[in-house]
C-alpha cells in the first residue's frame, strides 16, 4: 500500500505535466501492485483520474492554458460516449477490458509520437481555437466510450486530437483536455457504482496524493519541454501495453482458458 501510494504522487504528476496518463498508470498500479481486480481498478482508477485532473486543471487556469469553448464543444458528447462505454463494459469480462486497455495504451504510444511533431509544437496561439463540429463529434465520441470501457482518461486522444485538427496550441491542449478529464472520468465512475465494490477510504486517500502530484506537475510543466516528455512516456505506454498484453495472453488465444490476475483478484475487496 505504502509503493502505491508512492505511485499516486506518479499518476497525479503524469497529468499535471502532460494532460493525461493518469489512467495509464493507475489502473496497472491498481492491477498489478495493489491486487484489485481489473474491473474494481478501471472504476477507481476514473474517480482518481477525474478527481486529479480537475485538481491540475485549476494550475492550468491561472496560467492561462484552459478554452472553456473548446471544452463545451467536446465534453457533452465525450461525457454521453463516456456513460455508454462504462454500461458496455458490464457485458464483458475484466481480462477482454484488460487486454483492450492494453490496445489503447499502444494506440496512445503512437498519438504520443505523433503529438511531440512540429506540427503541434508550432501551432500558434492566434489560430486557436478553430472547432470543426464534425472532426470534434467524433473525437468525442471514441474518447468517451474509450473511457467508460476501460478507464482511460482520453488525454493522450484529447490532447493530439484538439493540437492537430482544432489548431490548439499544446499547452491550451493540456490545460483543456484536463477539463474534459475530470468531466468524463465522473461520468464514467457513475456508470461502475452498484456494479463493483470500492474501497472508498484507499481510494480516497490514493486521490489525495495524487493531487499532490498533480498541482506540482502543473507547476513544472511551465518549464519542461512537452516534447521530451511525451517522447519518453510514449516509449513506457509501448512497454507497459506489451506487459498487459503478454500477461493476458491466454485470453487472446482461442482454446485457452482466460489467466491473468482478473481470474484472482476479483474477490480481493472484502476486508480492504
Amino acid at each position: 500500500m505504502t509503493i502505491g501510494l508512492i505511485l499516486a504522487a506518479v499518476v497525479g504528476l503524469s497529468l499535471g505535466l502532460l494532460g493525461g496518463g493518469g489512467s495509464v498508470l493507475a489502473v496497472p498500479i491498481f492491477v498489478y501492485v495493489l491486487g484489485y481486480g481489473a474491473k474494481e481498478a478501471i472504476a477507481m482508477s476514473l474517480a482518481v483520474v477525474g478527481v486529479t485532473s480537475l485538481v491540475a486543471s485549476v494550475g492550468h487556469w491561472r496560467a492561462g492554458n484552459v478554452r472553456l469553448k473548446v471544452a463545451a464543444a467536446f465534453a457533452p458528447v465525450a461525457m454521453l460516449g463516456t456513460w455508454v462505454g462504462a454500461r458496455l463494459a458490464t457485458l464483458v469480462s475484466g481480462t477482454f477490458q484488460l487486454s483492450l486497455f492494453a490496445v489503447v495504451m499502444l494506440t496512445s504510444a503512437v498519438f504520443m509520437f505523433r503529438g511531440s511533431s512540429r506540427q503541434m509544437e508550432e501551432a500558434a496561439e492566434g489560430e486557436c481555437c478553430r472547432i470543426a463540429p464534425a472532426a470534434i463529434t467524433a473525437q468525442a465520441l471514441f474518447v468517451g466510450v474509450m473511457t467508460g470501457f476501460v478507464g482511460v482518461g482520453g488525454g493522450f486522444l484529447i490532447v493530439p486530437a484538439l493540437a492537430l485538427l482544432s489548431k490548439v496550441p499544446i499547452r491550451i491542449a493540456i490545460g483543456t483536455s484536463l477539463v474534459v478529464i475530470a468531466l468524463n472520468a465522473a461520468v464514467g465512475f457513475a456508470g461502475y457504482l452498484g456494479e463493483v465494490e470500492v474501497p472508498w477510504l484507499f481510494m480516497g486517500a490514493f486521490a489525495a496524493v495524487a493531487t499532490v502530484g498533480a498541482t506540482g506537475g502543473s507547476r513544472l510543466g511551465r518549464f519542461v519541454p512537452q516534447h521530451a516528455l511525451r517522447r519518453a512516456f510514449a516509449v513506457f505506454l509501448v512497454a507497459m501495453g506489451t506487459l498487459i498484453l503478454f500477461e493476458n495472453r491466454a485470453s487472446l488465444l482461442p482454446g485457452h482458458a482466460v489467466a491473468g490476475p482478473t481470474t484472482h483478484t476479483t474477490t480481493t475487496l472484502q476486508g480492504r
